[in-house]
């Protein structure tokens, strides 16, 4: 090819510039962004993620994995050849729903998703729950006096001299944990007091329970999680503010044991205990609770749904930045499960997430389908 005076282009330059594309129209969806000349549609806003690229296409197929979780029903799968008189009763088919686990870290709770996880829980809409000790304390800690915004360039030692804790642009009063120590040693003693005298063997989810009952305040995911019978699972029970107090009643009033043991049993139970259900996963931040979750789902050769919202890297091989791909190699996640991560705060991701899934769900008439099966779809 010549160019405008006659000299030839280079073909190998025309070649690697100019190469053939193969054809997408009808094979992927277009780019597009929201048209706000149409006015302040938020739906269609939150709609048009999917499209948009990036992370918000991520959160974007994390809004429809979600749904998925939800919606499914047994109904909706081929009668098993193996399954019992019970599994294929159109009543037991109707009814049976993607057992969902839900994890989050301290943080989330220290921030206000708090009050979106509470919200699950008060509507029954998860399953399984595993969280930090962190976000258990900051939850019950949260009834008894509040959190603060503070800012993220605040200087540790002036703060630490007055008394306040910083997490990331948060403050929280010493004395709120100094409330959290009144309240909970004459707890502790009555627990303690139960397993001498009536042989109570304490786990960390019963501890947890325990906890959200006594606390009595419908602000809490505990409350709600003992109020309707969601286990909350927290192996590193000790690992906060709680394995202060614990650590503080044991030369006060020794002799309370929590037992692990009983909890790892139950927590993957749940997972195997699903079938023939389809389970899913959504995990806001990284560590225990997330390799906790996908690990017991590795009992029941893996997952069917994952959602991981998180900000961390895979570079370093740590759990928590590993994407799918990765839980699909040790059998955590089912081969060809659907899946998607997304790189964000979750503080800003989850509670768009909720909007367009469980609340929006819960905000709905039941489709005429749905009657006619005689069941509300919700979860």
């Amino acid at each position: 090819m010549a160019s405008a005076n006659g000299t030839a282009i280079p073909a190998v330059a025309h070649d690697s510039v100019l190469r053939q594309s193969v054809k997408l129209e009808g094979n992927a969806q277009n780019v597009r962004g929201y048209d706000f000349n149409g006015g302040v549609d938020y739906d269609a806003l939150l709609r048009s993620l999917s499209y948009t690229g990036f992370q918000a296409s991520h959160l974007g197929d994390a809004i429809d994995q979600v749904n998925q979780m939800i919606d499914w029903r047994l109904r909706d799968e081929p009668v098993d050849a193996e399954a019992n008189d019970q599994e294929k009763s159109t009543e037991f088919r109707n009814n049976c729903k993607c057992k969902i686990f839900l994890g989050y870290t301290s943080n989330i709770v220290s921030s206000g998703v708090r009050d979106i996880i509470r919200y699950l829980m008060e509507h029954k809409m998860v399953d399984v729950v595993v969280t930090t000790a962190g976000g258990i304390e900051e939850d019950l800690i949260k009834c008894l006096a509040p959190t603060y915004m503070g800012d993220f360039a605040l200087a540790g030692a002036p703060l630490r001299q007055q008394g306040l804790n910083r997490i990331g642009n948060l403050l929280v009063p010493n004395n709120n944990y100094c409330l959290f120590e009144d309240w909970i040693m004459p707890i502790l003693d009555q627990l303690l007091a139960e397993q001498v005298n009536e042989n109570v063997l304490w786990t960390p989810s019963k501890l947890i329970a325990r906890l959200g009952k006594e606390i009595n305040d419908t602000s809490s995911i505990c409350y709600w999680a003992q109020k309707n019978d969601i286990p909350i699972f927290c192996p590193a029970i000790t690992d906060g503010s709680l394995g202060d107090m614990l650590y503080f009643h044991s030369y006060k009033n020794p002799g309370l044991v929590v037992d692990i043991v009983q909890d790892i049993r139950q927590m993957n139970s749940a997972a195997v205990a699903a079938k023939p259900r389809k389970t899913g996963m959504i995990i806001l931040g990284g560590g225990l609770p997330k390799h906790h979750i996908c690990n017991a789902n590795m009992m029941c050769n893996g997952a069917d749904y994952a959602v991981f919202i998180n900000t961390a890297q895979e570079y370093d091989g740590s759990d928590s930045g590993a994407r799918p791909e990765e839980a699909i190699s040790w059998g955590k996640i089912k081969s060809g499960a659907t899946h998607v991560k997304v790189h964000c705060d979750a503080t800003i991701a989850f509670p768009i997430l909720v909007a367009q899934t469980f609340a929006k769900i819960a905000g709905r008439q039941p489709t005429a389908k749905e009657a006619q099966n005689g069941h509300q779809d919700l979860h």
